[in-house]
C-alpha cells in the first residue's frame, strides 16, 4: 500500500514538473544546452538585491561588556572609543542584557590579536563570532 501512494506522488511530481515553463538557452555552435525555470532568474535577482542591502559578512568580535546595566555599558564603551579610536565599537540590546563589542574582524585569528591589547584593561573580554561589516574597497 505504501508503495502504491509513493508511485503515486511521484507520477504527481512528474507530471507537475512537465507542466512548469522552462527557457532554453543555447550557444550558437550548440556546445551548450541549458534549460531551467524561469523563475531561476527572479530568485537569482532577488538574492542579488539581498546581497546588496545587507552589507555584512560573517567574522568575528571582541565582546568587552555584558550585563543589564545601560549607563555601564555606554560608560565601557566610551571608554573603549577613548583608548582605540580606530577601532569601531557597538552597543546591542538582547533582552535583558545590553553588550559591547569593538572590531569587525574577518578571522578569528585577527580577533584573538585585539584580545591580548585589552587583556587588563577590561574584566569580561573573549572572542564572539558576529555578523560584521564589509571591508572598506580601498
Amino acid at each position: 500500500m505504501q508503495r502504491f501512494f509513493l508511485t503515486l506522488s511521484l507520477l504527481g511530481t512528474f507530471s507537475f514538473c512537465d507542466a512548469q515553463k522552462t527557457i532554453t538557452t543555447a550557444n550558437s555552435d550548440s556546445s551548450i544546452l541549458i534549460t531551467r525555470d524561469p523563475r531561476l532568474d527572479e530568485l537569482v535577482d532577488r538574492q542579488k538585491q539581498v546581497n546588496l542591502e545587507k552589507q555584512s559578512m560573517p567574522g568575528y568580535r571582541v565582546q568587552i561588556y555584558f550585563g543589564g546595566n545601560r549607563p555601564k555599558a555606554s560608560e565601557v564603551k566610551l571608554d573603549f572609543n577613548s583608548r582605540f579610536p580606530d577601532i569601531p565599537a557597538y552597543l546591542t540590546y538582547q533582552q535583558p542584557n545590553f553588550k559591547v563589542r569593538v572590531g569587525d574582524f574577518r578571522n578569528r585569528y585577527e580577533a584573538q590579536k585585539l584580545l591580548k591589547q585589552l587583556e587588563g584593561k577590561y574584566p569580561t573580554t573573549f572572542v564572539v563570532p558576529d555578523e560584521v561589516k564589509l571591508p572598506s574597497l580601498r
